[in-house]
């Protein structure tokens, strides 16, 4: 037993034993609990008070409007963006250049039912992006009805030949995360005009990728093959399809189509960049970014204008708090991922030849709804490791409802995966994006502002621990 008088003697020794532990313990990369838990609920209180997202994306959407690459409205928001980094007192900010396609939609779209037992009816109608034109008279052919691209195989060229391919394969509604419902729906979108196009369609209709049942078409890219006819290709309402397929069973339906889209060659244009210099591993990058152009309908609110005033506020909010990084902070706007993805491939042709380390690659790319969390993706090489240790900072951001794991990173970042980047989406709640997703509904007044600014913090935090401690 010790004597209380010994005892007293020998707890301002324990004292100093136990703080000395401590930050021994925090010098070595363990983590600071109560200082880590302090810093990242400034930074959400710095978000949510005093952040700068949503007055950003006013401008961007209302001022800028849509931002398809290769058109003014798309220079326009390189020039604003790059404008507002310069504000922030950065050490660096700088337009990358990179050579975009220059795709334009042309006069209104028609897609009419020209023959059927109801007569004629208008259908609401987008042209997919990239697509070509009918050509001023329009085309007007049968339709034949598919579920996906393994049924054209089976039709093949004795039932395809000359008539319009209606690929009406919907959303899993059982998925609770969309985005996983899109990818199981989306490949009639991108391949389905060349795969009906090899068994002699001379246009494909195409389901819009929704969700839900609406009279909103959705466009959205689509990539021709090499070496096969290219054949015009529209979206329809989900409304419409349901209508489409009701009467298609009952009998032969006609279809009429007339769109002028083009594609008018390439066009030079930007990714902006702003970043701030680490002070003791500038070399390490850790990247924030979206898609800065966006379809030709709505505003591009939460595609993508979200992302990137959610990456240009982690900056702001960071020198609002007087932070000094350890590592390079860089926000990265990238142009051209809707239908071509030639800026992510311009930044990581550069990054690769000025031999820089990304040590972490983050995309805002899902929308500016309420934080769900991050998905993480890697080469195999110590992929595992790391994710171990995002995950050991779980108590810090449970408190935010904030998970970290397993998943896909983003279609910009995606090139640097092959350099070694640790790839991580930002994941928004999921149940709503696919009611605006490549529609003219996607504008300012259905972003949230709580909810935009809570995507700010969140990245912020999670970029202050990497920054902190490492993934090493």
């Amino acid at each position: 037993m010790i004597h209380a008088f010994a005892l007293r003697l020998c707890l301002p020794l324990l004292s100093v034993l136990v703080t000395f532990t401590t930050k021994a313990q925090t010098s070595t990369g363990q983590h600071d609990t109560n200082d880590d838990a302090r810093y990242i609920r400034s930074i959400h209180d710095m978000a949510l008070t005093d952040g700068r997202c949503y007055p950003w994306l006013h401008h961007l959407t209302k001022r800028v409007g849509a931002r398809l690459a290769g058109s003014p409205q798309a220079a326009a928001a390189v020039e604003f963006t790059y404008q507002m980094l310069d504000t922030l007192g950065l050490d660096s900010v700088w337009l990358q250049p990179c050579m975009v396609p220059h795709w334009v939609r042309g006069e209104k779209e028609v897609v009419r039912i020209a023959q059927s037992e109801m007569g004629t009816v208008e259908l609401h109608a987008l042209a997919l992006g990239n697509s070509v034109g009918t050509g001023e008279a329009g085309l007007s052919a049968e339709v034949v009805e598919v579920m996906g691209l393994g049924d054209l195989e089976k039709l093949g060229a004795a039932r395809l030949k000359g008539k319009i391919v209606f690929f009406n394969r919907p959303f899993d509604a059982t998925k609770l995360n969309t985005f996983e419902a899109y990818g199981g729906a989306v490949d009639q979108r991108g391949s389905g005009p060349s795969e009906a196009a090899k068994y002699g369609a001379v246009a494909v209709l195409v389901r819009s990728m929704a969700s839900g049942l609406d009279d909103v078409p959705h466009t959205g890219g689509l990539g021709y093959r090499d070496g096969i006819p290219k054949i015009p290709a529209c979206a329809i309402s989900t409304n419409d399809a349901e209508l489409l397929s009701g009467i298609l069973e009952k009998g032969p339906v006609k279809v009429y189509m007339r769109t002028t889209c083009q594609a008018l060659g390439d066009k030079p244009s930007f990714n902006v960049i702003g970043e701030v210099r680490g002070s003791e591993h500038p070399d390490e990058i850790i990247l924030v970014g979206g898609h800065l152009d966006s379809w030709d309908v709505g505003e591009g609110a939460h595609d993508d204008g979200a992302g990137c005033v959610q990456s240009m506020d982690v900056l702001q909010v960071f020198k609002r708090l007087n932070y000094r990084p350890k590592r390079t902070i860089r926000c990265v706007l990238f142009m051209n991922e809707e239908n071509g993805l030639r800026g992510g491939t311009a930044y990581a042709d550069e990054a690769l030849r000025k031999g820089e380390r990304h040590l972490v690659a983050i995309e805002s790319d899902r929308g500016g709804f309420v934080p769900r969390g991050f998905t993480v993706d890697g080469e195999s090489a110590g992929f595992v490791e790391k994710l171990r240790a995002m995950q050991a900072w779980s108590p810090l951001l449970e408190p935010y409802y904030l998970h970290v794991k397993k998943g896909g990173g983003g279609a910009d970042i995606s090139p640097l995966k092959k350099q070694g980047a640790l790839l991580i989406g930002y994941e928004p709640d999921s149940q709503r994006y696919f009611d605006f997703h490549h529609t003219a509904a996607d504008v300012f007044e259905v972003v949230n502002k709580r909810e935009l600014e809570l995507g700010t913090a969140a990245m912020a935090s999670l970029i202050y621990l990497m920054d902190k401690y490492g993934l090493e």
